[in-house]
């Protein structure tokens, strides 16, 4: 006879051991979801942190207004790539041309290897666009997207509708004729430029010492975005041309995380810019005081010192400044600076040069590129001529921007420091071996 089963008696003590096993089952099954929902937290949380939150936080603040992190390091990517633009624009002329652009690529070169100094330009330039912002909102200065799309068109050399007039016409002028006083202490022969003269254009570059530079921080320039020169075709540039050059540029910077509207945005700043400029400048005169003048620049006082009392000693203005000025481009026409405005120079140099006796042969006056030794040929007002009527109109502006700066509530985070990309860079093969 077989033998029968008999079911287990199921006592308390055991249903009290399976009840405490299935509670720690449990426990243990929540304690392993709520560390891997920790765990994904942390990731997702240092995700949204990096590339959400952080993009987020405030660099600067201009007037309430915040610039962000996100918004300034698209501006930075976009900076060094214009950069890198520009580069590999002098490497090509230099290495196919022979043209020596050995120092322009230096200062690239050394501006890509620290990334803070384009970081700050680029938090000056977005802090000077919102001032100007605020200003043209009041003055009900706009920019449309048309405007926008004929600046990109312009760039790219794409005119539709021919090219654009210039707003500014040259107006012909005769300088006055020197007297016959002031002949006797600038002789025609004493320099090969003739003091009348049916232009206002001065000859060659115009030396540093006297062309005054902006106090305040150069914005990156509004950049060109064509890599290379146009090469010859007798095919016509189309709409459809320009929109592929268009998109071939927007889809370049895209690798680089920079947004088709981060582009559009810094072209309107600089329209906008413009525009605002033009409004507050419509009122500067036409005409401004400007001196006829020669000087011998040096590099120390002693030297200054010497050439002065070779000329007190009645030797030739145009002959010492030919042997000692440091200023070649003018010491090569006998120190002559032609008939030029206050904004032509330096602050030291203006100074003197409006103040002095007409003939006189001032004391040698210091400014940051060394000693002057001046002589007024003569003085008056006279109409400016389209380059001159320009740069006094940008001096105005900036002016106004640098007050705008200093009244304005500005607010920097030096955290921005931790946060400068610095891509894209240099690649080995582009750097040219000195």
């Amino acid at each position: 006879m077989a033998k029968q089963n008999t079911p287990k008696t199921i006592t308390k003590k055991h249903i009290a051991r399976l009840e405490r096993e299935r509670r720690q089952i449990k426990l243990i099954r929540g304690i392993a979801i709520a560390g891997i929902v920790i765990v994904v937290g942390l990731l997702a949380y240092g995700y949204l942190r990096l590339n959400v939150f952080s993009l987020r936080e405030p660099v600067a603040r201009v007037n309430g207004v915040t610039v962000t992190t996100g918004e300034w390091q698209e501006r930075v990517k976009f900076q060094r790539a214009q950069l890198l633009n520009a580069y590999n624009q002098y490497q090509f002329y230099q290495q196919n041309f022979g043209f020596d652009y050995s120092q322009q690529l230096q200062e690239i070169t050394t501006t890509l290897s620290v990334p803070e100094i384009i970081g700050q330009q680029v938090l000056d330039q977005m802090t000077d666009e919102i001032l100007i912002r605020q200003e043209a909102e009041e003055r009900g200065i706009t920019v449309s997207n048309e405007e926008i799309d004929n600046y990109f068109k312009e760039t790219f050399g794409f005119f539709p509708d021919g090219t654009a007039t210039p707003t500014i016409t040259p107006t012909e002028f005769v300088f006055p004729t020197l007297s016959n006083e002031q002949l006797t202490f600038y002789p025609p022969t004493s320099t090969p430029t003739e003091a009348a003269t049916s232009t206002v254009t001065p000859t060659g570059t115009p030396d540093r010492s006297v062309t005054p530079t902006s106090t305040a921080t150069t914005a990156p320039p509004t950049p060109t975005f064509v890599p290379e020169a146009a090469t010859a075709t007798s095919t016509p540039y189309t709409l459809e041309g320009y929109q592929t050059d268009y998109e071939e540029m927007v889809e370049s910077f895209s690798t680089y995380n920079v947004s088709e509207r981060t582009i559009r945005s810094i072209y309107e700043a600089d329209i906008l810019r413009k525009k605002l400029r033009d409004d507050i400048t419509k009122d500067i005169p036409q005409t401004e005081e400007q001196v006829f003048a020669r000087h011998i620049l040096v590099e120390t006082e002693e030297e200054a010192n010497a050439a002065y009392e070779r000329l007190q000693t009645g030797e030739d203005f145009a002959t010492v400044a030919a042997e000692v000025s440091q200023d070649t481009g003018s010491a090569a026409r006998g120190g002559d600076l032609d008939w030029q405005p206050r904004s032509f120079f330096v602050k030291e140099f203006a100074d003197a040069a409006f103040s002095q006796e007409i003939g006189e042969i001032g004391q040698p006056v210091k400014s940051e590129f060394g000693y002057h030794i001046i002589q007024v040929i003569a003085r008056e007002e006279l109409p400016l001529s389209a380059s001159q009527y320009e740069q006094t109109k940008e001096t105005a502006f900036n002016n106004w921007l640098t007050a705008e700066r200093e009244e304005a509530a500005i607010e920097t985070f030096e955290t921005w420091k931790d946060h400068v990309p610095t891509e894209p860079a240099l690649q080995p093969q582009q750097v040219i071996p000195q």
